[in-house]
């Protein structure tokens, strides 16, 4: 079992509803999906559950589900995943937060992503807030702001002591809101009013700054503000290699999915052209995880474009996005892995997003193994109803990664 070459495929979000206009079918059903069916066939399909109930329906609690850690034992927030996967430090008493650039022009989020705002044009933004707030002493702390990833930021709170504002603290995340009026869904509880005030301040600094004048100009949407939300202290996980004795690698142009890989001891595959929207190189994304076969016992891709297309709404979106990953990912794999010798492949979302409501949602996802050692149980296709009407059901979902790895 040691020689196996493992493979994992995240069409992230890729799980949904069914929709009139694909004839009352879901994404995964009206996608030409001949690799992932391949898998199906060959294989077994059934449900993981990677969310628990008392967490929010997002990525960062369901990649560490899927990953096969307890997310009830080991989350601390989203936020310090990404600080992770930027290589800085958070204390013991210090906090994350995600900070993400958003289009709010009439009170309504319009736009979490700032009309999906260029990393260089972030990098000046988050400059400009972090010379005219940064450093200020709030609430027995100090703040940093750190540029991430076209819209996705980080603000740190430094802490001096165990005192925290934020215990308690709840958030929303903004690609949850859609067109709906922010005033409702303002951060909550302890610190809440602290990031309510920096949010409002972030209004005055963006308004007249050149490069939102700039995008004003050709036509683009401006970041309007800061958006707060995803705290938590610095996580501690255990690795990997020692939970699961594999060595793992991972490519995802996700800074939060990056820093879960960073956290379990895995190495970062830094793929050009990897956007993580539907430019996305699909094609390197599948060459370099290949490469990495011959160095890991482990390799997974993440891809986020068809949760980007849940968020928008845009159903021909999100089919293009699973078809693209079955042909230029998810078939090289199945081409390269026997190579190998022993093999298995695992294609799952780690969350449903739905078209209809645009946003994360609770329940199960269907995943996919095929490879040595795994029986093929007559199944047909790989979609949700296929899932549905297995037998084979995990829940809570940590517990896959055991059955994958091991069965």
């Amino acid at each position: 079992m040691s020689c196996m070459k493992f493979a994992i495929v995240i069409p992230d979000g890729g799980a949904d509803e069914t929709k009139e206009s694909l004839g009352s079918r879901t994404p995964l059903q009206a996608a030409r999906l001949p690799n992932m069916d391949l898998i199906a066939q060959n294989g077994v399909v059934g449900r993981t559950n990677n969310v628990p109930d008392s967490l929010t329906p997002a990525s960062d609690v369901a990649t560490l589900s899927l990953f096969g850690y307890d997310p009830l034992k080991v989350y601390t927030g989203r936020a310090p995943l990404e600080t992770a996967a930027m290589g800085f430090h958070l204390g013991p008493y210090d906090y994350a937060v995600r900070c993400n650039l958003v289009f709010v022009p009439d009170g309504y989020m319009r736009d979490f992503t700032a009309g999906h705002i260029s990393s260089e044009e972030g990098v000046s933004l988050i400059a400009a807030l972090q010379h005219e707030l940064g450093g200020q002493e709030l609430a027995v702390g100090t703040i940093e702001f750190h540029a991430g990833v076209q819209y996705r930021n980080i603000l740190v709170w430094r802490g001096g002591d165990a005192l925290s504002p934020f215990e308690g603290l709840v958030c929303q995340p903004p690609h949850d809101i859609p067109d709906r009026p922010v005033a409702k869904h303002l951060p909550q509880g302890p610190g809440g009013e602290l990031l309510t005030r920096l949010m409002q301040a972030s209004q005055l600094i963006l308004v007249d700054h050149p490069v939102n004048k700039k995008r004003i100009a050709e036509g683009k949407k401006p970041a309007t503000q800061v958006w707060l939300w995803g705290q938590g202290k610095a996580a501690h996980i255990r690795s990997f290699s020692e939970t699961y004795c594999q060595r793992g690698a991972i490519t995802s142009a996700v800074d939060l999915v990056r820093g879960v890989g960073t956290l379990l001891g895995w190495h970062c595959i830094d793929v050009p052209g990897a956007t993580g929207y539907f430019d996305n190189d699909y094609a390197a994304q599948g060459r370099y995880a290949i490469e990495a076969l011959d160095a890991f016992d482990l390799v997974c891709v993440h891809v986020e474009a068809p949760d980007e297309a849940s968020h928008e709404g845009r159903t021909d979106e999100k089919v293009k996005a699973l078809e693209r990953i079955d042909e230029h990912i998810v078939g090289p794999l199945l081409d390269a892995l026997p190579r190998y010798g022993d093999w298995r492949i695992l294609v799952s979302p780690d969350h449903c997003t739905t078209l209809r409501t645009r946003a994360h949602a609770y329940g199960a996802v269907p995943f996919a193994v095929a490879g040595t050692g795994v029986t093929s149980q007559g199944q047909a296709a790989y979609d949700e109803p296929t899932a549905a009407d297995s037998d084979l059901h995990f829940d809570p979902g940590w517990h896959l990664m055991k059955w994958f790895l091991r069965k």
